[in-house]
């Protein structure tokens, strides 16, 4: 049963302006991961809810990263217009993996799916999807913190998205295979089920983990409740992490890659640059209408809409739409992302911008401690500041053209 209109519908597709816009402001407001949708996340209690309202997660749209964006294809520069368009035409699955769209409002192609391994565990494999780059972001990752803790239990890998990506519910990113949910380290495999997680995890291996993804990989942001921040943070003051280094991850506002987010202190929201799969995503997208089953466009649900006169405005079908959403019914509720089977081209669907990939935030050189941490086991808490520290080991002389052990600048 199609609900009562409020208003009038729109008339006309909104502008790629108006997309983004709606795109950033919903991302503004809404909670990536609520509570409940693994299991080991619970929600705040309401001594703590005032203090977090309003702060969630960033929106797709970043802030400009140099004066100009790149002209052309800078990472999918082997493939010509004219090979693309034949690849596309011919057999998707050649192109790889692609990221189409935003992560808000976007969609998969050619997912891969976390394997089972002994250093993480699978929390949900049904949506443990993602792009090639992330989930080789994932274990590159996690092997890192495995190689300077041997003795590490496996972590908690939970959700990224499904296998063709889209709204998956609950959350509200998660859509285009770019994003994924990382439990805490704890002493044990098993996690800890108190609220106040940060009394709890294993600091030394987490700080390894965050430390594995900024340097090992092209993270975008990772979104953490501040009061794990703090223990993380002053944890790697301790051991001689550059202050100023540190700084630019935790404390420089919106540029900041750590950032607080309401209902994340007990995992980390890891968003990835996909460089490749990104670009694939946004060179394909004028060539959808030559793979009907691919031909798709995301919507935004807006006052007075029913799904008949979404299906009928965008020369779809009620049908198709259900299909397309998995849904048992037409009921549409304010602010949700539909995916739109489309009988011809779209004009009119926003793309997002040419990616620029920044620069790694890689610690300063000589400052930066070593990666391989001889001690037997990490105990996780901090270092008692009455304690005299151990005088350090001679740091070794970085070669001319070499970067430190264990630090990848690899793009």
């Amino acid at each position: 049963m199609a609900p009562a209109s409020v208003s009038a519908a729109p008339t006309a597709m909104p502008s790629p302006a108006e997309v983004a816009a709606v795109v950033t402001d919903a991302a503004m407001r809404d909670n990536p991961c609520p509570v409940g949708t693994e299991a080991e996340e619970e929600d705040d209690d309401a001594s703590v809810a005032t203090e977090d309202e309003g702060v969630s997660e960033e929106g797709e749209l970043q802030a400009p990263l140099a004066p100009a964006a790149p002209a052309g294809p800078l990472y999918t520069a082997d493939l010509s217009d004219e090979a693309l368009a034949e690849a596309w035409k011919k057999d998707p699955t050649t192109l790889g993996s692609m990221s189409i769209g935003f992560v808000e409002s976007g969609r998969q192609l050619n997912s891969h799916r976390v394997p089972d391994d002994k250093d993480w565990m699978v929390v949900s494999p049904e949506s443990a999807w993602g792009t090639e780059e992330t989930v080789n972001y994932v274990m590159a990752a996690i092997r890192a913190v495995r190689e300077q803790y041997p003795n590490v239990p496996p972590l908690r890998v939970n959700r990224l998205s499904t296998k063709d990506g889209g709204y998956m519910r609950p959350h509200k990113s998660h859509q285009n295979g770019r994003d994924v949910d990382l439990g805490f380290y704890y002493p044990t495999a098993e996690p800890v089920r108190e609220r106040e997680r940060e009394r709890y995890i294993d600091v030394a291996m987490n700080w390894a983990l965050v430390r594995s993804l900024v340097t090992n990989t092209d993270v975008q942001l990772i979104l953490v409740d501040k009061r794990v921040q703090k223990v993380l943070y002053d944890y790697a003051l301790s051991i001689g992490e550059d202050k100023a280094w540190l700084d630019s991850l935790f404390n420089a506002g919106f540029n900041s890659v750590i950032k607080h987010a309401r209902r994340h202190r007990d995992h980390f929201h890891v968003r990835f640059f996909n460089a490749r799969a990104q670009e694939l995503g946004r060179r394909v997208a004028p060539l959808l209408a030559l793979q009907p089953d691919q031909n798709l466009m995301m919507y935004r649900v807006r006052n007075g809409d029913t799904l008949g006169g979404i299906a009928l405005r965008h020369n779809s079908s009620v049908v198709a739409i259900k299909k397309a959403n998995r849904m048992r019914n037409t009921f549409l509720s304010l602010g949700r992302r539909l995916v739109i089977p489309l009988k011809g081209p779209c004009t009119h669907c926003p793309i997002p911008p040419p990616v620029q990939l920044p620069p790694r935030r890689l610690p300063p050189q000589t400052q930066a401690p070593a990666l391989v941490n001889t001690a037997p086991e990490a105990s996780g808490k901090l270092p008692n500041p009455c304690t005299p520290a151990a005088p350090a080991p001679p740091t070794p002389v970085a070669g001319p053209t070499g970067a430190p052990s264990g630090l990848s600048t690899a793009r």
